[in-house]
């Protein structure tokens, strides 16, 4: 099986309106840059999108909800982009919080096979309206339901052509729980390199998971709230 596309709008020409994607990265942290520019030209609409956030206005999944191309997000944190506070408030976008730890778990409980975890998270509160809950030693937890994703998106700093792939230093983040959860799972990597290449003790997400990969370019990493000393 040829994992290799040329380029992102390759691995993501087949996105059409209505998927639901998830998107690795923390803040603008190993978010997948090429693949989401690619999004940006192929154009689908009414996505629904899972991401521990919005990105910023100009960049990140910022630039999807520029487009009109999000019909929801779910997400757990949203507090840097003002055109998702402008289309949250105005009825164009619907909008699932989660609490962080849940929306890692859910994709973890996706990756595993799990249709459903139990968490103390959001007991008592707006989170738990119109949720079963069940009562284990004497302390209440909510069923939350592992996601249903068509296409995972990640990005990683290697990969090799059997999709293997390592992720460098806070951009791991989200990416592998991610990476194991997708229907199909798109790869962009700083370096691709050939099989064989990388230690399999340093792989952090095995080729299994991994249905397609390619090399991405011209990476930003911006630094999302910049902070000097005088």
């Amino acid at each position: 099986m040829n994992k290799i596309y040329k380029n992102a709008d390759e691995a993501v020409a087949d996105i059409k309106d209505g998927a639901v994607l998830m998107l690795g990265g923390f803040g603008l942290c190993g978010i997948p840059e090429n693949c989401i520019a690619a999004l940006v030209k192929s154009g689908p609409k009414n996505l629904t999108c899972i991401s521990n956030n919005a990105g910023v206005d100009d960049f990140g999944i910022g630039l999807l909800l520029q487009q009109k191309q999000l019909k929801k997000m779910i997400a757990s944190y949203v507090g840097e982009n003002a055109e998702f506070e402008r289309q949250l408030l105005s009825g164009e976008l619907e909008v699932e919080l989660i609490p962080q730890g849940t929306l890692a778990t859910r994709c973890m409980a996706s990756g595993y096979g799990m249709p459903a975890i139990y968490t103390p998270a959001g007991v008592g509160t707006e989170v738990a309206v119109g949720k079963e809950s069940r009562i284990f030693n004497d302390k209440e937890y909510l069923l939350e339901y592992a996601f249903d994703a068509d296409f995972a998106i990640v990005k990683a700093w290697r990969g090799d052509a059997d999709g293997n792939l390592v992720y460098k230093d806070t951009a791991r983040n989200f990416n592998p729980l991610m990476a194991m959860a997708g229907k199909i799972t798109i790869a962009e990597v700083e370096e691709l390199v050939p099989s064989g290449e990388i230690d399999p003790n340093q792989v952090h997400t095995p080729g299994i998971y991994v249905h397609r990969i390619f090399q991405g370019k011209n990476y930003e990493k911006r630094i999302e709230q910049l902070t000097l000393t005088k």
